[in-house]
């Protein structure tokens, strides 16, 4: 079973500037090509920074206020400062919070909720870019029709993490809810295919009525809890 990555969702067609544009160049590249962020890039294709129209848009938001206030916090300040800046490499915001080319769509989901981002430049491993992933990118997983999704489960978890036990158990999928059904030897046969199925791109939730002849979580240190004879 192979899972979706951030390669497999992303932009490959990126729209990037480099640090030495100017304001002006940058409000351009943003309209014309209808983006709210740009990645920002040296002449190796490394990616420095991201700027955004909340950067730009710190000019309109401190016109004709562009003096520090007591007391001012730290963001604040940095805001003002931008908003006096002419190039990119004053506007951006730095360093960039990238995802490696490789990483899962949950890694990069979680990536850009803990960082509070809407979008994340993806590199290589020599941090050269190769792709924008955004939010909306990430969810064309779930765009997946069932069949695709119930053929990955028979051939990517069920056949192989089920032994030879996947021939009593069957799957179903409907808009992306899959309902597992059947009966395994042990507990931990069911409790590998359900949680494998989740993983499996598209799959929007788990129904499992799969029934086990022995609880084998004793002898995996799991605390026991009520099979099914």
């Amino acid at each position: 079973m192979k899972s979706w990555s951030v390669d497999d969702v992303m932009t490959k067609a990126v729209r990037s500037v480099d640090a030495a544009a100017s304001y002006r160049d940058v409000v351009d590249l943003l309209i014309e090509n209808r983006l709210s962020a740009a990645p920002v890039i040296d002449a190796f294709q490394h990616v420095v920074g991201v700027v955004s129209e909340a950067d730009l848009l710190r000019k309109i938001e401190y016109a004709g206020d562009e003096e520090p206030r007591l007391f001012e916090s730290r963001k604040r300040r940095g805001e003002r400062r931008k908003s006096r800046a002419l190039t990119v490499e004053d506007l951006m915001s730095a360093p960039a919070v990238v995802a490696l080319s490789g990483s899962s769509i949950a890694a990069a989901a979680r990536q850009m909720d803990q960082e509070n981002v809407k979008r994340l430049p993806v590199v290589d491993d020599l941090g050269r870019l190769i792709g924008i992933v955004s939010r909306a990118d990430l969810l064309k997983a779930h765009l997946r029709p069932d069949d695709e999704i119930l053929a990955d489960i028979e051939s990517g978890v069920l056949r192989p993490y089920v032994d030879d036990e996947n021939t009593n158990v069957t799957a179903a999928v409907t808009d992306g809810v899959v309902t597992l059904s059947g009966r395994v030897d042990r507990w931990s046969s069911a409790d590998i295919a359900e949680r494998m199925t989740r993983q499996v791109a598209g799959v929007v939730d788990v129904r499992s009525s799969i029934a086990w002849g022995y609880d084998d979580r004793q002898m995996r240190g799991v605390h026991m809890g009520t099979g099914i004879a």
